[in-house]
């Protein structure tokens, strides 16, 4: 089986424009937009709250470290998997760390695009008959004549 070549995110990281209507709901409410993008890709829709918790949890155990944002680290690196996109997971941590509002809104337009293009699955169904021919009952003896005929249990007219 040859392996697909692998292709673009269906817009940039930056294409505000091309789906305003996203843009404005993730910067208005990134949590509602990440949600809504790891229900689709059909994770938990309490994945998000991983990237909220993470900066709390490490400030509680008085750990100082930056940590990439694993929700939509994961799930952006899971859809390039799952559609074979071009990229790196430096690239991930990079979208993740600096711009992880850019990056769910990026998932999210990807998203309604595979929703966009219908997928084509070719299937070949063979049915196979086996075609056998009905039973004849066979009666010795002469063709009845037109009329009424005497048979056991009733009277049968022929013609």
């Amino acid at each position: 089986m040859a392996e697909q070549p692998l292709i673009e995110w269906s817009s940039g990281l930056f294409d505000c424009f091309e789906d305003v209507a996203t843009c404005c709901y993730g910067f208005w409410c990134c949590p509602c937009l990440a949600i809504t993008v790891s229900e689709r890709f059909g994770e938990s829709r309490c994945l998000p709250l991983c990237d909220m918790c993470t900066p709390a949890i490490t400030a509680c155990c008085g750990i100082p470290l930056c940590l990439p944002p694993p929700a939509v680290l994961s799930l952006r690196a899971a859809m390039r998997n799952r559609y074979g996109i071009k990229g790196s997971l430096c690239k991930d941590i990079a979208a993740a760390c600096f711009c992880g509002t850019c990056a769910w809104c990026q998932m999210h337009r990807e998203l309604k695009h595979r929703k966009k293009t219908p997928t084509v699955i070719v299937m070949q169904n063979q049915v196979n008959f086996q075609m056998q021919p009905a039973p004849v009952m066979m009666i010795p003896g002469y063709p009845p004549q037109a009329g009424f005929v005497n048979q056991p249990g009733g009277f049968v007219m022929s013609s």
